[in-house]
């Protein structure tokens, strides 16, 4: 939910899709994963029977969405289209296809889809991501789902656009494994029909650039809106209840969650719910020793190797480390980016980590202002003193963010975790949660 921060990049949501009259979407890449420990998993740790689920189809909620949706931002979304990779129907049905095609992996077992699987919402609902030969990572696997309007792709935001998005997974050895994007093209250059499809859409053979051209034009067409928060907002009172009501109040008041799920705080927000910024919020990083990490991470980013940072993001313990290991700011120590709230309720588990099961633990974790120990920890978390109602309500409040693609889903994960949430809630902690706002240690020197 709502992160303090740090700063406010009150900068423009680059977002748009579209020229066509097709629909848009995101991308399917970088799955990242941890182990229970929060560090890599050693192969000696992992059972060698451990392997990545069967590879989904796609199904109809795989099929490129319309752009008549309620709250749909037609500019944006025309906006985020680059002149470079124009919008075309052929363009996107190759993309599609091979957004599900396991041969993009090194040994068949992996897809885009894997991770990313349109019948959970374009996320694996995993903490994190299981890639070839069982190899989990550090980090969880973010939805596809409205992608498209991301300023950064990861959730260290290490680069910009889905194209570039869209490649790395395909070589980094956690998540599909190739030695490189030409055993990628060679894998399907040796398809018949890609390679027709290939000189259809492009006019020229199977390369590596359009491949990933191919895959992120078809992760544009994945805008995700029409919630009943959208027709709420489009005028319709009973869209959404009086619960649902009152927990978008406390979003833009008490809760100060529009801090970092708003591009500006002065006014509301009913977009993408983020201010395209990084934020340090008291999750994970008191496991790792990050002054020491950061030390390690200098090196790598001294290089720019953009392949070296990627594998250390999802295969070390230096995934900790955030938007430092992109930066090299101190104050990005442990700094993650702000998500979109949309499709929250069926997009868990949450957190860059996959650490908390529910948005009632999301919300405990705020309310006590966790990371008392936490030196780079953003200004502005701290105890918020809202009680079981406030939480109630703004739950209801994010649950009214599912579009009406995932409504039947939504409402049994709501169900589901309403049930978790009466008997177990580990991060509850009423007396932080309405005492003062502890004092915070100070970083430590060079």
């Amino acid at each position: 939910m709502a992160p303090g921060k740090r700063r406010r990049l009150c900068v423009g949501l680059f977002v748009a899709i579209t020229a066509a009259a097709v629909s848009f979407g995101l991308e399917a890449a970088g799955k990242q994963t941890r182990s229970e420990t929060g560090t890599a998993t050693d192969e000696a740790a992992r059972p060698a029977t451990a392997r990545p689920r069967p590879i989904p189809e796609a199904g109809p909620l795989a099929e490129p969405k319309s752009l008549d949706q309620a709250g749909l931002p037609a500019e944006a979304t025309r906006q985020a289209i680059p002149p470079d990779n124009p919008q075309t129907p052929d363009k996107i049905a190759l993309g599609q296809k091979l957004f599900f095609d396991g041969r993009l992996s090194a040994d068949g077992s992996v897809a885009c889809s894997t991770c990313h699987d349109p019948a959970r919402a374009f996320t694996d609902g995993k903490p994190t991501s299981m890639g070839i030969d069982g190899r989990l990572g550090q980090r969880n696997a973010p939805t596809v789902l409205n992608a498209l309007y991301n300023q950064t792709q990861f959730w260290d935001g290490r680069v910009k656009t889905l194209e570039e998005q869209a490649a790395l997974p395909i070589v980094n050895p956690t998540e599909m494994g190739q030695p490189s994007m030409d055993a990628a093209v060679a894998r399907i250059t040796a398809v018949k029909e890609y390679q027709q499809t290939f000189q259809e859409v492009f006019g020229r053979p199977p390369n590596s650039a359009d491949l990933v051209r191919a895959i992120a034009s078809y992760e544009r067409t994945q805008g995700s809106f029409d919630s009943p928060f959208d027709h709420f907002i489009a005028g319709d009172q009973n869209a959404i209840d009086d619960s649902a009501k009152r927990g978008w109040e406390l979003f833009n008041t008490q809760g100060g969650c529009n801090k970092c799920h708003a591009l500006t705080e002065e006014k509301r927000d009913v977009t993408t719910f983020t201010d395209n910024d990084f934020h340090n919020i008291g999750i994970g990083i008191i496991r790792h020793n990050v002054v020491a990490l950061a030390r390690q991470a200098e090196q790598l980013i001294n290089s720019g190797d953009a392949k070296a940072i990627d594998h250390a993001a999802i295969q070390t313990d230096m995934s900790a480390l955030g938007r430092f290991l992109i930066t090299k700011q101190e104050a990005d120590i442990g700094a993650f980016k702000t998500p979109d709230l949309r499709n929250v309720l069926v997009t868990g588990p949450y957190f860059h980590d996959g650490s908390q099961e529910t948005l009632w633990d999301v919300m405990d974790h705020y309310n006590k202002g966790d990371g008392l120990h936490n030196p780079y920890l953003d200004q502005d978390i701290q105890p918020l003193a809202l009680t079981e109602q406030d939480i109630d309500d703004l739950v209801a409040f994010l649950a009214s963010l599912t579009s009406t693609d995932y409504k039947e889903q939504g409402a049994k994960e709501l169900a589901r975790q309403r049930d978790i949430s009466l008997t177990q809630r580990p991060q509850r902690d009423t007396a932080r949660a309405f005492g003062p706002k502890p004092p915070r240690p100070e970083p430590p020197g060079p």
